[in-house]
């Protein structure tokens, strides 16, 4: 089960397609953000929802609010992602999957499966929307885009 709208997001490290490492609290001090967990780089479902959030990223940017990638991918693969789909926002690396397991973004029976699952975070990084569905890569970001342009949302962010 995802974790809840209302909780605190954990706090983490990864290696970043930046060059340098991660660090939610840090680097994400007093920003909102879109986290959004995925299986796999150059899979069909990863590539369509990657070049969404490529495409609404002007909606997210006018109002300031980070996309950020994670998958067990690796860097190197991630580069290779960024680059090929001309993504505007960093890729991390779980290689381990330790951070999907703290967002309890892995299939139980299938541990190294991370599902997908996206959370909006607020600028003290509170939970204030998930959405998870394995299949749809597309209704992700439909459901951060509402979320993110609804007049509550954006007094919270």
């Amino acid at each position: 089960m995802p974790l809840a709208t209302g909780t605190k997001a954990p706090d983490f490290t990864l290696g970043s397609t930046s060059g340098r490492d991660f660090t939610l609290y840090k680097d994400m001090k007093n920003k909102p953000c879109v986290l959004y967990f995925y299986p796999k780089d150059f899979s069909v479902g990863c590539t369509n929802e990657a070049c969404s959030f490529r495409d609404t990223f002007e909606v997210f940017k006018e109002l300031n609010i980070t996309i950020i990638g994670i998958s067990r991918d690796t860097l190197e693969s991630h580069a290779k992602f960024k680059k090929t789909l001309a993504l505007p926002f960093d890729l991390l690396a779980d290689n381990g999957g330790k951070v999907c397991e703290l967002y309890d973004t892995q299939l139980p029976f299938v541990p190294m499966f991370t599902k997908r699952t996206t959370y909006l975070l607020d600028k003290d990084h509170t939970i204030l929307a998930m959405y998870q569905n394995i299949f749809s890569s597309k209704k992700h970001i439909k459901a951060m885009v509402e979320n993110v342009t609804a007049p509550a949302a954006r007094k919270a962010l």
